[in-house]
């Protein structure tokens, strides 16, 4: 199928339907596909229950102030959740509150909640894990590595991890931590150059060579759910382009629910559309409708 990107003007806000036209989703949702029995567990500052994610909230712990109810106090987690809902309005999500109002968090709050995902995955049917963030460069090199090393152990136990490539591009080598693992599926933006500060998302090659991202989705002015009820805000960043594919491959998911993360992994590679030249090393831009047709 032919694929081509129109150059958006800059001051035009790109909503979650032009995302959804560009990664070629329209078909997938008219056969009725949402991600039905998939959970996506994820990872960032909470959630607000805004009306339009209904009841599709199933778990909520919070690692920061230790609250039993939803709530977010930075709004980064609820946009997150929104365009993971928008994807898959038919899957379910767990909420793990690791990063605090200022978007900023520890790595052993986050080992905590991916321990507690180890351990509890099976008894939650737990497919797939959205880790919208990224770490700095001077953040404990020793502790990076745990946190690569778990979600690997995730991985090989059979949730697929989908990650942000972060916002310190262009220059190689700026993937950040844990988009750098090679097992995981690391997201970048296909529109960031469009974003009005030039082209930011973080790329490869990681220091081991390996191509990075893996996959591009729309990331700039992404509209999705804000901390008021029935209001919406906008956002830019790799961390919103990750939620697009997470959501995507629950659909993949809900067509055929024995996918191993390395076969969904391989099906991404066999299904995205052209590469754009010269601004990624990217395989391509994610096609869904590709993507469930070689299921």
């Amino acid at each position: 199928m032919a694929y081509y990107i129109k150059r958006i003007s800059l001051w035009i806000e790109i909503i979650m339907e032009r995302a959804k036209e560009i990664v070629c989703a329209e078909n997938v949702y008219r056969k009725g596909y949402t991600g039905k029995g998939v959970r996506i567990a994820l990872l960032d500052t909470g959630v607000f229950t805004h009306r339009d994610l209904k009841c599709r909230i199933i778990l909520f712990k919070d690692y920061i102030n230790y609250r039993k109810l939803n709530y977010d106090d930075n709004g980064h987690g609820t946009h997150i959740a929104g365009i993971l809902s928008e994807m898959s309005p038919g899957a379910e999500l767990l909420i793990f509150k690791i990063l605090d109002k200022n978007g900023n968090g520890t790595t052993e709050k986050a080992l905590k909640a991916l321990e507690w995902i180890q351990k509890n995955h099976r008894k939650w049917n737990i497919k797939l894990l959205n880790f919208s963030m990224g770490y700095l460069p001077n953040t404990n090199a020793v502790m990076q590595n745990r946190l690569i090393e778990k979600l690997e152990e995730l991985w090989e136990e059979g949730i697929t991890i989908v990650t942000a490539a972060g916002n310190n591009g262009p220059k190689e080598n700026s993937i950040t931590v844990p988009g750098v693992s090679r097992k995981v599926i690391t997201v970048g933006s296909c529109d960031d150059i469009e974003s009005g500060k030039g082209s930011y998302g973080g790329r490869g090659p990681t220091s081991c060579c390996i191509v990075k991202p893996e996959v591009l989705a729309p990331g700039t002015n992404i509209r999705s759910l804000s901390l008021r009820d029935g209001e919406y805000a906008y956002k830019s960043g790799t961390s919103m382009a990750a939620p697009i594919v997470c959501g995507a491959l629950a659909l993949a998911l809900e067509k055929n629910s024995n996918l191993k993360p390395v076969e969904l992994k391989l099906l991404l590679y066999d299904s995205v559309s052209q590469k754009i030249k010269n601004l990624s090393p990217a395989w391509g831009i994610l096609n869904v409708d590709n993507l469930i047709k070689m299921l």
